[in-house]
């Protein structure tokens, strides 16, 4: 076992995983920064094919380091008796698989929960998906945005009379694959305690309707009345939450609640607005929202964006500039907390790359982690785990049941 797997919350757990693009690829990227030993699969002989996605430097894509930092590439043709023969032997000494294919498909290829389960009953399984593993629309093909359009999330993403937008990065696959490492958590604590592992259905689609705070509800309360669609630049039910046109950037400010409108009105000089019979509650600002947004806009219109966002701050009042990507990287508080964190990979050397999000006390450095060659680590998992001979497997990689390449 590698050093660094001695040194984070999920130390001594071993993963196998079978997933490619961002879903599950994210699930076992988190296992591995918090120390999980994760070993890659990938299939022969191309391997992952985000491994040529863009952008591209030195023929490396930075779109497969950022999602397989700190994993073991074992590049194997499965589709071979001798390469499933090897993924078999290696199933009793995992603790957790992950896949992301289509329904049915690892049954497919030899290794279904009933097989998996049968050579190891402590394992936990998780399939991720878009759809889920059964239901009408389970072997459909899909991706993010195709979950966001059937989860009705796309439905709240633009101007009220417009089309509706893509929101620009992949919000569904990611957060579905934080459900899933949720689920894995929680499985393996219950197993702590049953001795026995489980099968995980993880969908894109569940995950993303998960994420409706308001329209759900609302819409099942009202008797279909209420239907909460996308309202654009200003929220149609709390005033004032939305963008407004800074000179620099547009501004997010975020004054809901009576003490933080009053707090804006401070802010904008103008204190006595707080206890105007349009503006003094929720209810009256939300009627007179046209007239509330009109006052902030002019007073953005004559601030300059630091003053405006210096008094908001001051008066406690949420807001924020609309940074670009560029903008955020750049930021002091995402560079102290690691939120942005630099990387070292062998081919395109330093790369700059979204942190863990999540912080623990007990273990308060990151683990330095690279991603790996195309099947850089064919000897040292086979040889660790199952006791292979270097002859071994290079009398393997002859036959090209494993595979290695320096990319």
């Amino acid at each position: 076992m590698a050093e660094h797997q001695a040194q984070h919350v999920l130390s001594g757990y071993k993963v196998l995983d079978f997933s490619q693009y961002i879903a599950g690829p994210t699930v076992t990227r988190m296992m591995a920064e918090m120390g999980a030993e994760v070993i890659k699969v990938e299939m022969a002989p191309g391997g992952d094919q985000t491994r040529g996605m863009p952008y591209l430097k030195d023929n490396r894509s930075g779109y497969f380091v950022q999602q397989n930092l700190g994993k073991k590439s074992l590049c194997i043709d499965i589709k071979k008796a001798a390469g499933l023969n090897i993924i078999k032997e290696l199933i009793p000494h995992m603790d957790v698989l992950v896949e992301n294919f289509g329904p049915g498909t690892i049954k497919r290829l030899g290794l279904g929960y009933d097989v998996v389960s049968a050579l190891n009953p402590r394992i936990v399984m998780c399939s991720v998906s878009t759809f889920g593993q059964d239901g009408p629309l389970a072997n459909q093909p899909g991706w993010d945005f195709i979950g966001a359009c059937y989860s009705g999330v796309l439905d709240m993403v633009g101007e009220r009379d417009q089309t509706p937008v893509f929101p620009g990065l992949a919000i569904g696959d990611t957060s579905t694959g934080v459900h899933a490492l949720a689920a894995i958590a929680c499985a393996l604590l219950y197993r702590e305690r049953s001795g026995v592992g489980q099968l995980l259905d993880v969908s894109l689609l569940d995950s993303y309707f998960t994420y409706h705070d308001t329209g759900v509800h609302a819409y099942s309360l009202s008797g279909g009345q209420y239907l909460h669609r996308r309202w654009g630049r200003q929220h149609p039910l709390y005033t004032p939450i939305g963008l407004f046109d800074g000179h620099d950037h547009p501004i997010c400010i975020m004054g809901p609640l009576d003490n933080q409108w009053a707090g804006l009105c401070r802010a904008m000089g103008q204190p006595e607005l707080a206890k105007d019979p349009r503006f003094a509650t929720a209810p009256e600002r939300v009627k007179n929202q046209a007239e509330a947004i009109k006052i902030v806009q002019d007073w953005i219109d004559r601030t300059p964006d630091d003053q405006v966002i210096g008094a908001l701050e001051e008066h406690r009042v949420p807001v924020a500039p609309v940074l670009s990507v560029a903008e955020a990287m750049a930021h002091p508080h995402l560079r102290q907390r690691g939120t942005v964190r630099t990387v070292s990979d062998p081919i395109v050397g330093r790369i700059d790359l979204p942190g863990l999000p999540l912080r623990f006390s007990a273990f308060p450095q990151p683990l330095q982690v690279q991603a790996p060659l195309l099947g850089q680590h064919n000897l040292e998992v086979l040889r660790d785990h199952l006791g292979y001979s270097e002859r071994r497997v290079e009398e393997l990689e002859a036959q090209e049941i494993l595979i290695s390449r320096h990319c």
